[in-house]
């Protein structure tokens, strides 16, 4: 089966939007990240899949901690511009979670420290022990079929 066939058919499952964040060399970090999935609750653990090819591959595993925020529907935007959709022209609203930069206004924040990676292919799976969580109001940023989504009631 060729790659776009595989593509197509994964981008049926409909799934919420991250932006993964870290600080480095005094410079903050993210990138738009739709492979994030809770793992274990004993410890609490996230994961974020990560391609080998991309700046925070390398990055996270220097800095060994992350966040995590879980897009709400009226961050659009965030999920373009770390997924450099569109250019970086406007400035992003940070707030830190247990010294970690995390979006602000987003539906989730979570703040990790680097549990465990385990190579899978042309990506890394990291693995976060999360220290820290903050939980908004709002509906999630969905994407299915190659497309932005929004709930309908």
């Amino acid at each position: 089966m060729d790659s776009r066939r595989f593509r197509d058919a994964m981008g049926k499952f409909a799934t919420g939007i991250t932006v993964v964040t870290t600080d480095y060399n005094k410079e903050t970090y993210g990138m738009t990240v739709n492979a994030f999935m809770s793992v274990s609750l004993d410890p609490k653990l996230i994961a974020v899949s990560i391609d080998k090819k991309a700046t925070m591959y390398t990055i996270l595993q220097k800095t060994k901690q992350f966040g995590v925020s879980i897009l709400s529907s009226k961050q659009k935007v965030h999920s373009m511009l770390f997924a450099k959709q569109l250019e970086k022209n406007q400035d992003i609203a940070y707030t830190h979670l247990n010294g970690v930069p995390v979006l602000q206004d987003s539906l989730v924040t979570i703040s990790c420290s680097l549990y465990n990676k385990v190579e899978a292919g042309d990506h890394m799976v990291f693995f976060g022990k999360v220290t820290g969580i903050e939980v908004n109001e709002g509906d999630p940023l969905l994407y299915y079929g190659g497309s932005y989504q929004e709930l309908n009631d």
